[in-house]
């Protein structure tokens, strides 16, 4: 199990010296006066710095490598300065086993560590936290740095990479061996069933339900709207959102959730009764997030209709204000015409043709009601009614319904006929589809 968390290079990574930061150097290889005395007694100039540095490098990493005299070499340097020794004496220190270990015994008393002998209650302790964690992760790495960090806040030396390794490979088989045990209660025969059927072919789907409920909604149409409804009602037929999984750790659930999402059909096969947890977890957790996919997918399906709906409104709204204000600029342009009382009658059509200009021949004349602009009065002696419309650019212009003076203007406002059919005027029916009517 060691072996395939860790590859070799792993492995020695983690029983080395790795480097080191300087504010790791000053922190853990300033050695105080009553260190120096610690490992002055007696001993030469490599068995005084080679202890040195074992009393410095377990605050630091929790262990010494066998391997003491490849130690950074600042650090090396840093603590030969303050014993006054120099750094070259290092290098055959450790050549017997016996003084390396006797002087790490020496110093885990004199720093209150403890170290952890096989079956001893450090161990016992440590395996259980490893299963605890184990229950809530399952990276090796991570949990390698969770056990070395246990283990220095309790003061107790760090087993050898290896070992550890076994033990958190031990740890993760315990965890999964003891999840089928706490969800064993809501595994019903029929909940089984509906689990082993998610691994199915499904010909309807053309996929297995698993399958279709990982995929996710590709956009807020209609049709993803739909589909994501289908998947929560089909979870709801389960029951899923009912499921109580509390008694596994949240870290737990979500592992074993995306444990289902990224493995394939024949993976969780392969896994008999331990799939099961693996599917219970997931339909709990679909359940929860399917609901909040169809929440937003329909929130996003009205938002995007809506904004549609704004841009198009906007637009309409552009192209009738284009509209009335080519109508104002040429009923601006009509009305000092037909209210000039020296224009002939038979006149005007040609005047306002001439003035204007027609861009669409064949207009249909419309009637409609319109108001003249600001100021205008007309006299109560008006006899003929008029009326005409013009295409420009496209857009329709019509001319008010109004009675024409004999013979000046008044101080009475002009009437505003109501729209009815307005006789054409005879001989003013022109070639642009406009009529002046009497």
């Amino acid at each position: 199990m060691s072996e395939k968390m860790f590859s070799e290079e792993q492995l020695e990574q983690l029983r080395s010296f790795p480097e080191i930061s300087s504010d790791e150097l000053i922190r853990y290889f300033t050695p105080t006066p009553a260190d120096v005395a610690f490992v002055d007694p007696g001993r030469g100039p490599t068995d005084r710095l080679g202890m040195l540095i074992q009393l410095c490098t377990l605050p630091w990493l929790g262990f010494v490598p066998d391997e003491v005299a490849s130690a950074p070499l600042a650090a090396v340097t840093r603590v030969a300065e303050r014993l006054g020794v120099s750094p070259a004496v290092l290098a055959p220190y450790g050549q017997r086993a016996q003084t390396r270990s006797d002087h790490l015994v020496k110093v885990a008393e004199y720093l209150e560590w403890k170290s952890a002998p096989a079956g001893g209650q450090e161990m016992k302790e440590l395996e259980q936290f490893l299963l605890d964690r184990a229950m809530e992760h399952d990276s090796p790495s991570l949990l390698f740095n969770l056990a070395r960090e246990y283990l220095m806040a309790a003061k107790v030396i760090r087993p050898g990479a290896l070992t550890l390794a076994k033990m958190i490979g031990a740890a993760r088989k315990g965890a999964s061996d003891l999840t089928p045990q706490m969800v064993g209660h809501l595994l019903t025969a029929q909940l089984r069933a509906d689990l082993e059927r998610m691994l199915a072919m499904d010909a309807g789907l053309g996929m297995t339900r698993l399958e279709w409920l990982v995929g996710p909604a590709r956009d807020a149409s209609a049709s993803s709207v739909k589909v994501a409804i289908d998947k929560l009602i089909w979870l709801r037929a389960l029951d899923a959102q009912q499921l109580d999984l509390s008694m596994l750790p949240n870290e737990r659930r979500r592992f074993l959730a995306q444990v289902a999402r990224r493995s394939t059909n024949q993976g969780l096969e392969r896994r008999q009764e331990r799939k099961f947890p693996i599917l219970l977890a997931f339909v709990a957790q679909a359940a929860v997030e399917q609901l909040d996919e169809v929440v937003a997918l329909f929130d996003q399906a009205v938002s995007a209709r809506e904004s549609r709906a704004k841009a198009k409104t906007d637009e309409a709204l552009v192209e009738r204000a284009k509209q009335g204000e080519t109508r104002q600029l040429l009923i601006t342009e009509i009305f000092p015409v037909l209210a000039d009382p020296s224009i002939p009658d038979e006149q005007v059509g040609g005047l306002l043709r001439e003035r204007i200009g027609m861009q669409r021949p064949g207009g249909k004349p419309t009637v409609q009601s319109a108001c003249l602009p600001w100021g205008w009065t007309l006299g109560p002696d008006w006899s003929r009614k008029w009326a005409t419309s013009w295409r420009v650019n496209g857009a329709e212009v019509v001319c008010p319904v109004v009675t024409r003076p004999q013979s000046r203007l008044a101080d009475t406002p002009v009437h505003v006929a109501d729209e009815a059919e307005v006789p054409a005027r005879a001989g003013v029916h022109g070639q642009y589809g406009a009529s002046i009517g009497i």
